[in-house]
This record gives C-alpha cells, structure tokens and sequence, in this order.
C-alpha cells in the first residue's frame, strides 16, 4: 500500500478486514471445526490463506475491488484455523494436560507474530528483495516485479509449507458432529456458550485479559510502525 502510495487512511483498515471475520464468523467457524477432522479443517483453512496471498500477487484484488479483500480472505482463512487448533488438543489430550497444551498454543502463537513481523521486515529490505527478485525461472514470466510482491510469495511459500504439514496431522478418531440446520440455531448455542464464559469467574478473567491483549496489540501495531518509520 505504501509503495503503490496509497491515502493514509487505508493501511489501518487491513487489520479491520483481517479482524472482522473473527467478529462475523465466530458463531460458525467452530461448528464447521466440529465437522470435519482437525487436521482436514486447518489444511483448508490454510488453502484460503493461500488464496488470498495468490489474490495480492497476480493483482486479482483489482477485480475484487481492493486490497482489503484479500486480506479479508486471509482473515477469514485465519478465523476457521483457530478453533481446529485449539479443540484438536482436547482430542488429544486429558483435562489435566489442557491448560500446559494450551500455554504452549499461545506462546508459539505470540511467538509466530514476533518472529513473522520480523520476517515481513527482512523481505521488505532493499538487499534481501533484490536477491529474490534477481531469482529468474526459465520460461516462465511469474510478474512478481516489486519486492512486496516477492514477500508476499514468500508468505504464500510459509502457508504452503504449513498447509503441507496440516496433511500430516492424525485423526483422532473422535465422533464428528453435524452442522446446525439453521444458522440462526448456530448463533442461539453460540451466545448461549458466550454467557456461560461471561458469567464464570475464571472465564470472565479469561476472556477479558485476552480482549484487552489484542486490542491493545491491534492499535500498538500501527502506533508503533508508523513511529519507527518517523523516528528510526
């Protein structure tokens, strides 16, 4: 967006169209996680993530109208990933074991969001994207010609790479539960279970730290990018 100098108001919205299918989707994607093996549910999911990166490179988003859809796509790929990676633990573990499954999911969750804001910032460097863009394939015109365009290959290589080991991950052999006719039901148990969380102590702990986390992390993502490109 920087590069293709677009109005300052616009970078802040990628993260509204990642984050709003959480907010739109969250009563349904755990119901189609609970339909379909774990590992089948994060492999698709993953495939949409690949979508989306396919939809920034080759300019399909121009027909899309924008950017932000899709980067909505990788959100909403992002959104059904959750719940498969969470609920498959407790196929594969006992309660007692939940809570040291669970603090591992997230400390290599924050840790993935380190290392791959990171990564984005190493692909984005001028050395490192001209050597990606100096790889030529004979015969082959791929049109990647900018260095966002080669990161977001690169991306499109990370997604791949896990979509490969989602293949992998072993049925649990758990039964699968059938999706809700209708998806008015689906919202009905959906904010059912929200007020059961909300009304148990250690649950509403729970749920208000980790809305808080993210929050604040949303809003300090832009603050502190667009302080380090003023002050550094």
């Amino acid at each position: 967006l920087m590069q293709s100098g677009s109005p300052p108001w616009l970078p802040p919205y990628l993260k509204f169209f990642f984050v709003i299918s959480y907010v739109a989707l969250a009563p349904y994607v755990g119901a189609f996680a609970d339909r379909l093996p774990k590992g089948r549910v994060m492999f698709i999911a993953n495939l949409v993530k690949i979508v989306g990166c396919l939809m920034l490179l080759f300019g399909l988003n121009e027909l899309t109208g924008h950017v932000l859809a899709a980067y909505a796509l990788v959100g909403l790929g992002a959104a059904a990933y959750s719940p498969a990676k969470y609920g498959i633990l407790t196929e594969y573990l006992p309660p007692s074991k939940l809570v040291i499954a669970n603090g591992w999911i997230e400390g290599l969750t924050v840790a993935s969001i380190i290392l791959g804001t990171v990564l984005g910032g190493v692909l984005i460097n001028a050395r490192v994207s001209g050597e990606l863009l100096s790889i030529d394939i004979p015969h082959i015109d791929t049109g990647i010609d900018t260095p966002a365009e080669a990161a977001i290959a690169v991306i499109a290589f990370v997604y791949t790479t896990a979509a490969a080991f989602n293949l992998y991950v072993p049925h649990t052999g758990v039964a699968l539960k059938p999706l809700p006719v209708h998806p008015v039901e689906t919202l009905r148990d959906f904010v059912h279970c929200c007020r059961r969380l909300w009304t148990d102590k250690l649950g509403q702990i729970s749920l208000a730290v980790t809305t808080l986390f993210w929050g604040a992390g949303a809003c300090l993502q832009f603050i502190v990018i667009e302080w380090a490109r003023t002050a550094l």
